[in-house]
C-alpha cells in the first residue's frame, strides 16, 4: 500500500506546468491612460482603480481570455488574450498521468505575451472601434473618389488604391537589438482574415510598405489592426496594436518599446 502511494505521490509531483507554473499566468498591462484610474476585468476577476502599468493574472487553459477595461473620459474598452503551448509541458511527454493533469488544469497553455498595450480612445474622439458605414466612407475627403470599396484581392495585385499607399513602418527599442513580428488581427474576419506573425527584422527597424491585405477596404479598414510584438531573450515580450485606417490617414506605423527586464 505504501509502495501505491509513493508511486501515485510520484506522479503526480511530475506535473512540471501544474506545480511550477501554476493556473494562471502573470502578464503586465500598460496603456494611454496617463495615470487616470482604469477598471479591469479578466476572467471574471475584476481590478478597480488600477494604474498602469500594472501586473495582472490570467487564467491559463485552450480558451482566449477577454479583457475589458473602462476608466473615466475613454470609451470602453475590449479585447482578447490569446494562448500558446507552455513549453514546460514537454518535461511530461512521457508521463502520461502528469501530462493528463497539465491538459486537464489547462496549465500546458500559457499566454502569447508576457506584455499587453490597452490603447484607449478619449471620449469624444472617434471610435476606431466601430462598425463601418459606406456612405460615410464614400463622403470622406480623405478616400480617393471612388475607392472606398477598392478591395485588395488575388485577382488584380497592386491594383487597389491601398496598395498605392504607402506606409512609413517605423519601430525602436531600449534596448535595441529586439526581434519584431508583425501579424493582422480583424474583427471582421469573414472580409479580411488574421494572419500568423511575420518577422520584420531587430530594432531600430525603418521601412516603407502599402497594406496588401487581402479584403482589405478603405470602408473596412476601421475594423482592421496590425498587431506589432517585439521580444528579446532577458526581457518581457510587448505587444501594441494599430488602428489600419489610423495608420493610412497618418502615412505611418511607428512606436517605441521600453523593454521590461524578466523577473
Amino acid at each position: 500500500m505504501k509502495k501505491i502511494l509513493l508511486f501515485t505521490s510520484m506522479m503526480l509531483l511530475a506535473s512540471c506546468a501544474t506545480l511550477f507554473t501554476g493556473s494562471k499566468s502573470k502578464v503586465q498591462l500598460d496603456g494611454n491612460t496617463n495615470r487616470t484610474p482604469v477598471d479591469i476585468t479578466i476572467d471574471g476577476q475584476r481590478y478597480e482603480q488600477v494604474i498602469l502599468p500594472t501586473k495582472v493574472k490570467v487564467k491559463k487553459g485552450f480558451k482566449e481570455s477577454n479583457l475589458k477595461a473602462t476608466a473615466l473620459g475613454y470609451e470602453p474598452y475590449e479585447t482578447t488574450i490569446g494562448k500558446k503551448f507552455n513549453a514546460i509541458s514537454i518535461l511530461n511527454l512521457g508521463n502520461p498521468v502528469a501530462w493528463g493533469i497539465d491538459a486537464a488544469t489547462g496549465a500546458m497553455m500559457t499566454t502569447d505575451s508576457k506584455y499587453y498595450y490597452l490603447e484607449m480612445v478619449r471620449l469624444g474622439e472617434e471610435n476606431n472601434s466601430s462598425s463601418h458605414n459606406v456612405k460615410n466612407y464614400v463622403e470622406d475627403p480623405t478616400i480617393p473618389q471612388g475607392a472606398a470599396e477598392d478591395r485588395v484581392t488575388r485577382d488584380n495585385p497592386g491594383e487597389s488604391e491601398l496598395e498605392r499607399t504607402i506606409i512609413r513602418w517605423y519601430f525602436d527599442s531600449a534596448p535595441r537589438g529586439a526581434r519584431v513580428f508583425w501579424r493582422v488581427i480583424s474583427s471582421i474576419p469573414a472580409e479580411v482574415k488574421n494572419t500568423n506573425e511575420l518577422y520584420l527584422g531587430p530594432t531600430p527597424f525603418e521601412e516603407t510598405r502599402s497594406f496588401n491585405i487581402l479584403g482589405l477596404t478603405y470602408a473596412n479598414s476601421r475594423d482592421v489592426q496590425i498587431e506589432i510584438k517585439v521580444t528579446k531573450n532577458g526581457y518581457m515580450d510587448q505587444v501594441k496594436r494599430f488602428n489600419v485606417r489610423q495608420a493610412i490617414d497618418q502615412q505611418e506605423i511607428s512606436s517605441f518599446f521600453e523593454l521590461v527586464p524578466e523577473e
